[in-house]
């Protein structure tokens, strides 16, 4: 299984420590295809700097062909609900990874954030999946980050502390460390939060494999079909590239097709 797990922030040094997590992970036999985004911002706190990683993103699917599914490897999952419509094959984020894992493991849950700016963003994420009664509180760090990639060393204990109310005070039977990078801490937090500790990227690969392994087909019609035949200008010859092997397969009626590379597209 070819497995390509995207860092949609341009931090080489989170994009280790989401790899380091996804290898622990995965089962035996799957290949991790590990990317960074090619622009961006060093780590996503808002909608806007969400917007411009699901470009970055999608860019990246587009030259990855040969992966059997896609790991989107940031809190928010940046351009999530589009980016399923691009491929034929399960795009996942470690959002609704990490949600799904806490909502299977108690009746409500907490997420820690590593920034206060970001938590109106995950409320609204919480709502997209349709979980907002499941979510007992978001909680945040609220110091100034140094180095993105120290954080979960430098707040370790903050964390925890986070962690703790949110069981106690806030009645989270599960808890959500959000973010790519706390990537790996859950593992060593396990003895220090009394109720179960869920790292979205571990989530975000194991459901994957399991979706894969499942088999049960692409989107051809529906919400998450590819988007229609139409005229377009200025796209990367990979994204040309992705969109007309999509739209390739069925007509909105399921019928077969064959592929028209040439003259899709204006060049």
């Amino acid at each position: 299984m070819r497995l390509l797990v995207i860092n949609p922030n341009i931090s080489p040094d989170v994009t280790a420590l989401i790899g380091a997590e996804a290898r622990r992970s995965c089962s035996v036999g799957t290949q991790v295809m590990l990317r960074t985004a090619p622009y961006g911002v060093e780590y996503l706190e808002t909608r806007f700097e969400a917007l411009i990683a699901a470009g970055a993103v999608a860019e990246v699917i587009a030259e990855n062909p040969s992966a059997d599914a896609v790991v989107v490897a940031a809190f928010g999952d940046p351009g999530l609900p589009a980016l399923k419509e691009m491929t034929g094959v399960p795009v996942i984020g470690i959002t609704e990874a990490a949600l799904c894992a806490a909502a299977l493991q108690g009746h409500r849950f907490s997420i820690i954030a590593i920034s206060d700016r970001i938590t109106a963003w995950y409320q609204d994420c919480v709502e997209h999946f349709g979980l907002a009664t499941r979510l007992a509180s978001i909680r945040s760090i609220k110091q100034e980050l140094g180095n993105i990639a120290e954080v979960q060393n430098d707040f370790r204990p903050t964390i925890v502390k986070l962690s703790t109310e949110a069981v106690f005070t806030d009645g989270a039977d599960a808890v959500i460390l959000a973010g790519a990078p706390l990537a790996g801490l859950a593992r060593d937090l396990t003895r220090q939060i009394p109720v179960p500790v869920v790292d979205g990227v571990a989530a975000g690969v194991r459901l994957t494999e399991a979706l894969v392994s499942l088999g049960c087909g692409s989107h051809r019609v529906g919400a998450y079909a590819a988007p229609p035949r139409k005229p377009r200008h200025g796209l990367p010859a990979s994204l040309n590239a992705a969109l007309d092997a999509a739209q390739s397969h069925v007509e909105p009626d399921g019928r077969q097709h064959p592929s028209t590379q040439e003259g899709s597209h204006d060049a």
